[in-house]
């Protein structure tokens, strides 16, 4: 069995990692949660059905862990001044405030998208599943996911413009 879990860590750690960054945005709590993830992996590892495949099982932990942090954070302090403090100062405070103002319109426009739609441009673009992969992830199928994709990157477009999605 321990040959069993290497093998899968080695396979999908990175695609797993990938996911809970793009949920997350910060690397060490994607490094964190995708340990842990592989971890209680290999605690069930016996009981895996093969409903789907191994990546989708082990981003679905994956899921279930970013929700727990999620809720672990609600309950937790913000961020103290000393923390904030101690950040570096960027190399070129123009251009770095223009991308932080664009990935900040990003982030704005994705969380105007609805949760299901939001999750599947981030499993797509940033955890790099296939439209399969995401669809068997979310409990749809294959053209759920196309469908769903194209539509909120055209939704996504307009909200970056200032236009107005369709419904």
């Amino acid at each position: 069995m321990a040959r069993r879990g290497e093998d899968l860590y080695e396979k999908h750690a990175r695609s797993v990692y990938r996911y809970l960054f793009s949920l997350s945005g910060e690397p060490d709590t994607a490094e964190d949660l995708t340990q842990e993830t592989f971890c209680q992996a290999l605690k069930s590892l016996d009981t895996f059905r093969g409903d789907c495949t191994p990546q989708v099982w082990l981003c679905a932990i994956a899921k279930r862990l970013w929700y727990k942090e999620l809720e672990r954070r609600s309950r937790t302090a913000p961020l103290e001044e000393a923390h904030l403090s101690s950040l570096a100062a960027p190399d070129d405070p123009a251009g770095e405030t223009e991308r932080r103002e664009d990935r900040m319109a990003l982030y704005r426009s994705l969380q105007r998208l609805d949760p299901e739609t939001r999750e599947v441009i981030y499993l797509r673009l940033a955890g790099e599943f296939s439209f399969r992969e995401i669809g068997e992830l979310m409990g749809q199928s294959e053209v759920w996911a196309r469908v769903r994709f194209y539509r909120g990157k055209e939704k996504l477009a307009k909200l970056m413009t200032g236009g107005r999605p369709n419904g």
